[in-house]
């Protein structure tokens, strides 16, 4: 088994987004099911590349794939919080970009949970990978 990663804190990264959790987003058990984590990742990074001007669902030629995702859960959230996503990036290479995520509570300075997150970058039509894109990559250079 690995070594459980570090507990982050929001210092670790330098853009949030503000996401409400929603009434069927609980589990039986009371708190926000860990599907759930997943989605605000994608969200999240989504939302990013969207803002940016670096994705269009539709119409963009070159997308990121999801190859991999991971989370580490700290403490549990339920509904009606609203939780803070940070990102930044952990590794990029010529045609992938890892995104390191953490869950926040809002307002919150410790990770409620955190994870990875992994794009390829491919061709729409083909699904054959391809560098990320000159402007994408000065981005996640910033982030």
């Amino acid at each position: 088994m690995a070594e459980r990663q570090p507990r982050l804190s929001r210092g670790d990264f330098r853009v949030f987004r503000a996401i409400p959790t929603r009434w069927h987003d609980n589990d039986v058990f009371g708190h926000v099911n860990n599907v759930v984590y997943y989605g605000w990742f994608d969200t999240a990074v989504n939302a990013w590349l969207i803002e940016g001007g670096f994705l269009d669902p539709a119409t963009s030629e070159i997308v990121g794939l999801v190859v991999e995702t991971a989370c580490t859960y700290f403490e549990s959230v339920a509904f009606p919080e609203i939780v803070e996503v940070g990102i930044a990036v952990e590794q990029r290479g010529n045609s992938s970009v890892t995104y390191r995520i953490g869950i926040f509570r809002q307002g919150g300075e410790q990770a409620a949970a955190q994870g990875r997150f992994t794009h390829v970058y491919v061709e729409r039509a083909g699904q054959r990978p391809v560098p990320i894109p000159a402007p994408l990559r000065a981005a996640l250079a910033a982030l």
